[in-house]
């Protein structure tokens, strides 16, 4: 019986998971993390280390699927990644030099409010509008960009995947399915570094929920990536803000269970 419990919670947290993924970019973590710990009982730091596992792959493969699409700005990814990896350093070692915040939720509100943002006011960008900026304007913004994407992950643990998108289509003017692709092109290695020092300071998980997470979010991102990649501006813009909707009510309804 345990085990169908742990199947199921596993289908439903990789669902919404790989759905987040693969539409807009969203870390599995803020779905994952909170399913295993409530329902499984999982402790918090080895349910984050799931979460970011099942995120490599299924980012990875969102990543290839809008690459695959040429809806990837690879140049521009990698120095954004690099910069994210630097000061998430710099703002988790600022984070232990001053009092405890409490921003546990921010990741949530991040998703709820960008949610509402592309139902109410959707990215409109096109690949046309994206070729007049010049390269050394992108190639600065983007490693602003990387600093504050970088520091307040480091900070406050949580957020970046959200923010990433919000700054990627804000600032640096980004079409969405460019900056979703881009997103989870940095994320498939900010979550392995992650991932990996997680597991080498706690130890490694449970096999089931570690594999079932893993395979339940990597089926259902790959999905999301392929439609996302065939849909209109329009009918992405309302169906990426609402699954950021309801994933942001379920998840804060995870919260206030705990």
């Amino acid at each position: 019986m345990q085990y169908l419990i742990t199947t199921a919670i596993c289908l439903l947290a990789g669902l919404g998971a790989g759905l987040g993924t693969g539409f807009a970019g969203m870390s599995a973590a803020a779905v994952i993390t909170p399913m295993l710990v409530t329902f499984l009982g999982i402790e918090p730091y080895t349910a984050v280390g799931i979460a970011l596992a099942s995120d490599v792959l299924a980012s990875a493969v969102s990543a290839y699927t809008y690459g695959k699409n040429k809806n990837l700005d690879i140049k521009n990814g990698l120095v954004m990644m690099i910069t994210v990896l630097i000061f998430t350093v710099v703002g988790s070692f600022v984070s232990s030099l001053v009092p405890s915040v409490a921003m546990g939720n921010f990741s949530v509100f991040m998703t709820l409010l960008l949610g509402i943002k592309f139902i109410v006011r959707p990215v409109m960008t096109t690949k046309a509008d994206m070729s007049t900026r010049s390269a050394k304007s992108v190639l600065i913004k983007s490693i602003i960009c990387g600093i504050i994407v970088g520091f307040i992950c480091g900070f406050i643990g949580a957020g970046g995947g959200m923010m990433m998108l919000l700054l990627l289509t804000s600032v640096m003017g980004y079409e969405l399915k460019t900056a979703v692709g881009t997103s989870v092109f940095i994320m498939t290695f900010t979550a392995l570094t992650g991932s990996v020092s997680h597991f080498a300071i706690g130890g490694m998980p449970d096999i089931l929920p570690f594999v079932l997470c893993i395979v339940f979010t990597l089926i259902f991102a790959r999905i999301a990536a392929k439609i996302a990649n065939k849909a209109s501006p329009e009918t992405l813009n309302r169906v990426t803000g609402i699954i950021l909707v309801i994933l942001g009510v379920v998840v804060l309804g995870f919260s206030l269970i705990k």
